[in-house]
């Protein structure tokens, strides 16, 4: 089987598993218990938070482990919504992930927040011009992804954190799909907070981090024993701490490298797909994207037809975010972009990760190939 479906989740790194496991057996401390056991859980928290703090150029202080990136895309936004005290406007894309839309859907519907969405273009791209139309004195927080995870367009958050904090506002930063890609940094991204989720990275699923400005008042999510300095209360999960420390570690050692590789992997993809089916329609910026996300529009077919082509020809990819999996609606990305509902409906996309190898990408194309050129031809 090849996997093309990184975006939707990697594999666990065997040193990952290997870090972890200590502190599930032996190690196995609560890091708020005051004996032996527990003053070592919470030797280990404290220098996985310090690790991770380094990785997002942030104070130990400025980390709180997650349970994953909606949680801490909830925490960022809903968090310094509701914490700080400048205003009730909101600043987002139409193309964030769920995560970022449904929590200022919430915000909007229970709080009483007003909401503007920034145009992007036929690329995916924020318009900064709309972008600085739209910030107003009570603009609490402007929220945007630095990578999409459908399409795989960049963003400048670097400029559009200027522009946030030109008008006096915070930036929040989603870098799920782009963390092991990009510098995720708070400085590099122009952000006050950044939210990142660790089976993208090689940790386990059900852990992430959210890296924030100390300066920031956060209303936490979690009521409880006050843990994560009363920002996310409940027991650390220690192991899975010590797991995502080392993955964004191990992924930002060999970031520069693995970006050269897979970048020409996927030019090449897209080159052998495109010359394959003239008809197929590459989604997102040609320039700005992702290394590892090839994404198409297959006309003439069925998304979901070709996804079963292709994993009948060995190749595992997907039509877009796996959290909107089975969703019969055509993606809002995709609409936000202009393309029409039905075209919508023939999305792939291919995404690919630092093991994935030349010969990968030559059966994905011929599998592609083959599973398009099925359909049109019953058709």
């Amino acid at each position: 089987m090849i996997y093309l479906d990184h975006a939707a989740t990697s594999p666990v790194r065997p040193e990952v598993l290997q870090a972890m496991w200590p502190h599930l057996t032996g190690e196995f401390g609560n890091p708020s218990s005051h004996h032996a056991l527990g003053d070592a859980a919470s030797r280990a928290l404290a220098d996985a938070r310090s690790r991770l703090a380094g990785w997002f150029g942030a104070r130990p202080s400025e980390v709180t482990f997650t349970s994953g990136g909606t949680e801490g895309i909830n925490l960022a936004i809903k968090g310094i919504a509701l914490g700080q005290p400048r205003g009730r406007h909101i600043v987002t894309t139409p193309i964030e992930h769920e995560a970022t839309l449904e929590s200022i859907n919430f915000l909007r519907r229970v709080h009483g927040f007003d909401v503007s969405l920034v145009p992007v273009d036929a690329d995916g791209r924020v318009d900064l011009d709309s972008l600085a139309g739209l910030l107003r004195d009570d603009t609490t927080l402007v929220s945007v992804m630095a990578a999409n995870n459908e399409i795989g367009t960049l963003q400048e958050t670097a400029a559009i954190g200027a522009l946030a904090h030109a008008a006096g506002t915070v930036m929040h930063v989603d870098a799920v799909q782009a963390a092991g890609w990009l510098d995720v940094s708070l400085d590099a991204l122009g952000a006050d907070a950044v939210s990142i989720s660790g089976h993208k990275l090689g940790a386990p699923k059900g852990v992430g981090a959210l890296a924030a400005r100390s300066r920031l008042v956060l209303e936490p999510l979690l009521h409880g024993g006050g843990q994560e300095r009363g920002r996310r209360s409940g027991t650390e999960n220690v192991a899975a701490a010590v797991g995502l420390a080392l993955a964004a570690e191990l992924s930002e050692a060999g970031r520069e490298e693995a970006s050269e590789r897979v970048t020409m992997l996927r030019d090449d993809l897209i080159a052998r797909i495109e010359a394959a089916l003239p008809s197929a329609r590459l989604t997102g910026s040609r320039e700005h994207r992702l290394p590892s996300i090839a994404s198409f529009l297959f006309a003439g077919t069925s998304g979901e037809g070709v996804l079963l082509g292709l994993e009948e020809r060995g190749v595992v990819s997907s039509s877009g975010s796996a959290c909107a999996a089975g969703s019969d609606e055509p993606s809002p990305v995709l609409l936000a972009l202009g393309v029409d509902p039905l075209d919508a409906q023939t999305a792939v996309r291919f995404s690919l990760s630092p093991a994935t190898t030349a010969a990968d990408v030559e059966a994905a194309a011929a599998a592609t190939t083959e599973a398009v050129k099925a359909l049109t031809h019953l058709r």
